[in-house]
């Protein structure tokens, strides 16, 4: 059963990452390969502002829901960011001190949610 406060998250989450499909799409097939410094970095906040706002939107869902739901998502965010953060740390040095390949930023967010999702299932108390 979905409430209220869920429907705003997939609303909000569509609006986002409808707008990161978009101009990703746009700029794979090339709509954006002329641009120039100081227009590329413009770009790529542009690119990144979705990112942000489906960050919001989680949040705004985690702070709008029930106190259960609130609490285990809390849990859950806060477990799938340090495990985030301590394996694209592990790999920066790796890529220092190891020449491991370099992995690109943009999939941190990815990371995370995989993480997220493989953490979930073994978070499901409020303890």
């Amino acid at each position: 059963m979905s409430t209220t406060v869920d429907q705003k998250y997939k609303i909000r989450t569509a609006l986002f990452m409808g707008g990161y499909v978009l101009v990703n799409v746009a700029a794979i097939f090339g709509a954006f390969d002329d641009m120039k410094p100081p227009g590329t970095w413009a770009f790529a906040l542009v690119v990144a502002a979705p990112v942000a706002g489906h960050l919001w939107a989680l949040l705004r869902w985690m702070q709008d829901s029930d106190e259960f739901v609130r609490a285990i998502s809390a849990k859950r965010f806060i477990a799938a960011t340090g495990i985030t953060m301590a394996l694209v740390s592990a790999w920066g040095f790796m890529e220092v001190y190891a020449k491991a390949p370099h992995f690109p930023l943009v999939m941190v967010l990815p990371g995370f949610w995989a993480v997220w999702g493989f953490t979930a299932p073994f978070i499901r108390t409020t303890h």
